[in-house]
């Protein structure tokens, strides 16, 4: 792949006239790292790290196990790392069964590859914070997703308001984290307790775990949305995956600071 810079210094120098150029970058994708790679069935957004710091994630839910094993093998070509969400154990399967080296995180259901050992390269730490043992796979996500992202982890999980507790028991840890998320379903009350007993910022992400009036997270989510503790952020029901990239970027740039 040529990029952009070379393009020019070739018609800087004469060695490559402007028309050629021209079809060089829009083979390319375009300036500014916007190349993509069609598979027919899906384009890839191969230059996605050099834009934003982190390369195009797989939402694997809705694809099938070819299309995940295809998908993978096209971008380790271009990334070092590579995570893959929402994936059934059946399509994990085969996906680790065609390619050596990736892993299956059961409760989180995703996958991921390294080309080398996952490193902790951001001082400091997330706290992943989950209100029960049903809110794990949501919690795990969130977690592994801001792992990916090279942020070290604390988790701190069946803390919710029930047996409030065994909050408190754990409140120094969680103080001390750089960005806290909160996984909860129910009333979805544990990310405003949180906010009103810490100095960090707070992601929460509602869950759709829960009895019929929970409406399947709706419940969780508007009691968090609508949380009178300040600083706090809401993702998505389910969307760990949103929560630990967010935490992820609010920890990478404490650590720059620092």
């Amino acid at each position: 792949m040529m990029d952009l810079e070379k393009i020019l210094k070739l018609v800087q120098a004469g060695d490559l006239d402007v028309e050629e150029a021209k079809r060089q970058i829009i083979k390319e994708g375009g300036a500014g790292g916007n190349a993509t790679l069609d598979l027919g069935f899906a384009q890839l957004d191969v230059e996605r790290e050099k834009r934003t710091g982190f390369p195009e994630v797989i939402f694997g839910e809705g694809k099938t196990a070819e299309q995940l094993v295809a998908i993978f093998q096209r971008l380790m070509e271009h990334t070092d790392r590579v995570l893959a969400t929402r994936v059934d154990a059946a399509k994990a399967a085969h996906v680790v069964g065609a390619i050596e080296g990736v892993t299956y995180h059961e409760t989180a259901r995703s996958l991921t590859w390294f080309k080398r050992p996952m490193l902790k390269v951001h001082d400091g730490y997330i706290a992943v914070v989950a209100a029960g043992t049903s809110d794990l796979p949501v919690a795990e996500e969130a977690a592994l997703t801001a792992e990916c992202l090279g942020s070290h982890v604390e988790r701190v999980f069946d803390v919710g308001v029930a047996g409030i507790h065994r909050l408190f028991r754990r409140l120094e840890l969680i103080r001390g984290a750089n960005a806290i998320v909160v996984v909860a379903g129910m009333e979805g009350a544990l990310a405003s307790v949180v906010g009103g007993l810490v100095s960090k910022p707070i992601v929460a992400v509602p869950t759709s775990i829960g009895y019929g009036a929970n409406l399947a997270g709706i419940a969780a989510l508007l009691s968090m949305l609508n949380a009178c503790s300040p600083g706090i952020s809401v993702v998505n029901i389910d969307n760990g995956f949103g929560a630990g990239y967010y935490a992820g970027l609010i920890n990478k740039n404490m650590s720059k600071r620092t």
